[in-house]
């Protein structure tokens, strides 16, 4: 027999995570060696006990998933993560595999799919369900939004008119125009509304 697949999981939702683990710990190649509620202890028992697969969810207190993601493959290259998270946003997507995911897998799966991902990850292969790669296509063939107009996105979906944004900006409402323009171009839409919900529904801005 060879040994079992030994996993980190971090996750904040108490039931979630126990329920992770409980399912986990019933299969004969997995073992789960350590728990996590957050991304900077996710971090921290990484590097004590250096599992073989972590998986991580993406919204999370203090330091987000995608943000611990890129801390540990910083540190070390060869971790194998795996994102499991109910955010299915184009932008989810990207910047959790851009920091080094090597899967990304939906909340709502089934077990199997799961204990699938986990192996296949484990054997240096890439787990990304259909679903999900034609998400993370779209995103790869948009127009990247400058910082500037994100930032803007970003007041627009708080609620901030034209005025309101130049001044949290210190920017001329006239600039401020012009960089709604050019996103406006970018996203596909034709007014703020639709720029707000698609950066919603994008993973873009979230909702706090």
């Amino acid at each position: 027999m060879s040994a079992p697949i030994k996993l980190l999981v971090v996750e904040d939702h108490h039931i979630v995570r126990q329920g992770l683990i409980a399912l986990l710990n019933t299969v004969a190649d997995m073992q789960v060696v350590a728990e996590a509620s957050d991304g900077k202890i996710g971090v921290d028992l990484f590097r004590r006990h250096r599992p073989d697969i972590t998986l991580m969810d993406l919204r999370l207190p203090g330091m987000g998933g995608a943000e611990a993601v890129a801390t540990i493959r910083a540190e070390f290259p060869e971790a194998r993560i795996i994102v499991l998270t109910t955010f299915d946003g184009d932008e989810d997507i990207y910047r959790a595999l851009q920091a080094g995911a090597r899967g990304y897998l939906l909340k709502g799966m089934f077990g199997d799919e799961l204990l699938d991902a986990i192996r296949a990850v484990h054997a240096g292969k890439t787990r990304i369900p259909p679903v999900v790669a034609e998400r993370l296509a779209g995103r790869m063939s948009g127009h990247e939004l400058t910082g500037r107009e994100m930032a803007v996105l970003e007041l627009i979906v708080r609620g901030q008119s034209n005025k309101e944004i130049g001044a949290s900006l210190s920017i001329t409402e006239a600039t401020v125009k012009t960089h709604i323009n050019s996103m406006l171009s970018k996203l596909g839409v034709t007014d703020r509304t639709q720029a707000a919900t698609t950066a919603i529904q994008r993973g873009l801005v979230h909702l706090k």
